[in-house]
């Protein structure tokens, strides 16, 4: 008989139903507990998901010994659970984006994805959408040759989906590494506090294996879905030597090359929730197929998304001192978003 793996989900907000829900697909594996501090938050979803609710993430995982851990809660309480989760010996645990906030909790998680021996992941779920992976097989098949540009854009601010394109994105391009960047930024977004940045960004990226990419966040980027929405615009393309590939996430995706055109759009709200509630369990299975064979880390592993907000981290530098910047030896001041916040706040 196969086995059963178990999970539980610290965070009962509006990210946990979508995790939960996942596991309606998987066959080896479901959700048996949920925690939140307050029971208006846990009691419904547990009731409406027949889980058991705690009100301590310690207690959870000491009565329950899930395999795999959700974390679904805002940026500021992410370290103190992932330090618990580790201390704990939890095996597998995934984390919602972004990774980081600033640089200290950046550093602290170096540290962490270097000593612990739980296996980290962030919840970049859309790297397994199905259309997603349609353009990654086009372009690891060769029809469309090199990747020579990439261009990704997102229409919220780049802590709150700038590093899901930057890490999609790099899907498509062989998970290759930043290199250098080269960034301007404009005005500071405080409207959510959860995901504080510049309001809008736009940088110009190298990577290891030689594409640059165009890469912008915030209102200064074109826009797919409705128009008078921010989240709903996510969008990466990339333009080979032969052909280009595109995905929108509330519009279409195209796979050009010398054959002929492959297209389709999202297909509806029921569409776009059919394929993200299957790239939620496509992401849960990476993580439990990982469990036992280290080749199979996913692409979204807590150092992979370590070096993407780096890459944030740089950007940062290179618009406060207007110059490009390099991640070779890139060592970034500890004052380094509060002094590009008092920066930005001054321009009219």
């Amino acid at each position: 008989m196969e086995r059963q793996y178990r999970a539980a989900l610290i965070g009962c907000g509006g990210r946990a139903p979508a995790h939960i829900e996942a596991y309606q697909l998987l066959e080896n594996a479901e959700v048996v507990a949920c925690c939140a501090p307050t029971p208006t938050r846990r009691d419904p979803l547990a009731e409406r998901y027949r889980l058991r609710a705690y009100d301590s993430a310690e207690t959870m995982i000491r009565e329950e010994s899930p395999d795999l851990v959700h974390i679904v809660t805002w940026p500021d309480t992410r370290i103190d659970l992932m330090q618990l989760v580790s201390s704990m010996g939890v095996p597998l645990c995934t984390v919602e984006k972004p990774v980081a906030s600033g640089v200290s909790d950046w550093r602290i998680l170096q540290e962490l994805a270097t000593t612990s021996a739980t296996k980290f992941a962030i919840c970049h779920q859309f790297r397994w959408q199905p259309d997603v992976m349609r353009c990654q097989e086009a372009l690891q098949s060769g029809a469309l040759g090199k990747p020579l540009f990439l261009d990704i854009s997102a229409g919220m601010n780049i802590a709150g989906q700038g590093t899901h394109t930057l890490n999609y994105g790099r899907s498509l391009v062989g998970d290759a590494c930043v290199t250098d960047v080269f960034a301007s930024a404009k005005g500071w977004d405080d409207v959510d506090p959860g995901h504080p940045a510049p309001a809008a960004t736009e940088a110009f990226l190298t990577f290891e294996n030689g594409v640059r990419a165009l890469w912008t966040s915030g209102d200064i980027s074109p826009r797919c879905g409705d128009p008078s929405t921010t989240w709903q615009h996510v969008r990466m393309a990339v333009y080979t030597e032969y052909g280009r590939t595109l995905y929108e996430e509330f519009g279409k995706w195209e796979i050009v090359t010398p054959a002929g055109i492959e297209h389709g759009d999202y297909g509806g709200w029921d569409g776009w929730r059919k394929n993200n509630k299957q790239a939620q369990a496509n992401f849960h299975q990476a993580m439990i197929d990982w469990l036992s064979d280290d080749t199979k880390r996913p692409g979204t592993h807590l150092a992979a998304s370590l070096h993407e907000w780096e890459v944030v981290l740089a950007l940062y530098q290179s618009a406060l001192e207007r110059r490009p910047v390099s991640l070779s030896g890139f060592a970034p001041p500890a004052d380094l978003v509060s002094r590009l916040k008092a920066n930005l706040s001054k321009q009219v």
